[in-house]
């Protein structure tokens, strides 16, 4: 428990946090990645160039110091948080490193005013919070490698096939080399995959979507392929042109908060955006395998017929689904994007909603939906990467 001193310290700080948050969280992954260079074989190096990684820990700084007296209100954050450092292999070690850093960079960018007082209230916070993270995680950890085929950090799995899905988007199918069952996962849930790339001083680490159903003998992740300017491209240019059948990459167990309600009867619209589709996929088979009567429309948007994966696959659960509608619009053929209106039209009275793509798709997708009077209870949605804050637009 805090006292209620620290807690007015660290309130009080809030107004600087919002003003200073992201100068601190980039002095802190800089001075942290000089200091201990090895991190750099966890860390997203994409996400950390574009600042996604500064933004989100900023943002997660902030709502920590703003419901300090009050930290279950940011429980599910922290284990959406969580479920990303269990994939990652984010240990306990890793903590005291972060909180010296981090405490470091409050005093480097508030210079004097960050007072003995303030550093002592902020590094007693930190303490709590860094234990709620540890003791979420441990659970996170012990249930990855308790569940049956399940293991604890990574292991090694081979490349079985590589499929081609549209001109931008490849699946691979992963077995792993022990020859263990593979663990069940919740259908939305994504693996990190970790590799390395000649010439790269650390290891690449991504997170990935699984693109199938459960209960199948294969991991499959879509991936779609990045331009191949630094350093966006760096990892999927890799897997595109460099990963074959037969060779090896090692993956961590499934995780994620971002998944479909298998228990409910309720009606499901899923509304992706280019490689957001990959989720969805997982999701659809699902219903068709486990409850083929649920009400399901899917509504996708690509820039092009031929950037789009899936397509026959879905264009033929019908055969599967007993209540189906499935509508794509393609933005460069003169169909437009998913507009309020259209959402008004396809989605589903009553459903629950899942959304993923690109942060300006979501946005715009989310905004609509609302303002349609889809409850937020109902909407469910997911970032690829680093959290990031939603501006909605419901007028």
């Amino acid at each position: 428990m805090l006292s209620q001193q620290t807690i007015d310290i660290v309130k009080s700080t809030v107004p600087v946090l919002e003003q200073h948050g992201k100068t601190i969280t980039t002095v802190f992954y800089k001075n942290m990645f000089e200091a201990h260079p090895e991190l750099l074989n966890i860390f997203n190096h994409t996400n950390q160039s574009k600042g996604r990684q500064q933004t989100a820990l900023a943002n997660a700084v902030y709502a920590a110091a703003a419901n300090i007296d009050n930290l279950g209100a940011i429980i599910p954050a922290v284990i959406q948080i969580g479920h990303k450092h269990r994939s990652l292999g984010i240990l306990p070690e890793h903590f005291p490193i972060v909180g010296y850093h981090l405490l470091g960079a409050i005093k480097e960018v508030l210079g004097d005013a960050a007072t003995s007082e303030i550093i002592e209230a902020w590094g007693e916070a930190y303490g709590v919070i860094a234990d709620a993270f540890i003791g979420i995680e441990k659970d996170m950890y012990d249930k990855a490698e308790d569940t049956a085929g399940g293991w604890r950090l990574f292991k090694e799995f081979t490349v079985v096939n590589k499929v081609q899905e549209s001109d931008v988007i490849t699946s691979f199918y992963f077995k792993p080399v022990d020859g263990r069952e593979l663990p069940s996962f919740k259908p939305g849930q994504y693996i990190t995959v970790r590799f390395s790339i000649p010439g790269e001083d650390y290891m690449i680490n991504r997170q990935y979507s699984l693109s199938q159903a459960p209960g199948k003998d294969t991991f499959r992740i879509s991936v779609k392929r990045e331009d191949a300017c630094e350093p966006m491209g760096k990892a999927s240019v890799h897997l595109h042109k460099q990963l074959h059948v037969g060779d090896t990459i090692e993956i961590s167990a499934p995780a994620g908060d971002f998944y479909l309600d298998t228990d409910s009867k309720t009606p499901v619209t899923l509304i992706s955006g280019g490689v957001g589709i990959t989720p969805m996929m997982a999701m659809v088979q699902t219903i068709a395998l486990q409850s083929p009567e649920r009400p399901v429309a899917f509504l996708h948007s690509a820039r092009t017929r031929n950037h789009q994966a899936f397509d026959e696959d879905l264009r033929n659960m019908d055969q599967d689904l007993t209540n189906y509608t499935y509508e794509t619009l393609y933005s460069e053929e003169g169909d437009g994007f998913i507009t309020r209106e259209f959402l008004a039209q396809h989605v589903l009275a009553g459903s629950d909603v899942y959304v993923c793509g690109p942060t300006p798709f979501m946005q715009a997708v989310i905004s609509g939906l609302v303002a349609n009077g889809v409850a937020k209870e109902q909407i469910h949605y997911e970032f690829f990467g680093p959290a990031e804050e939603l501006t909605l637009v419901t007028a």
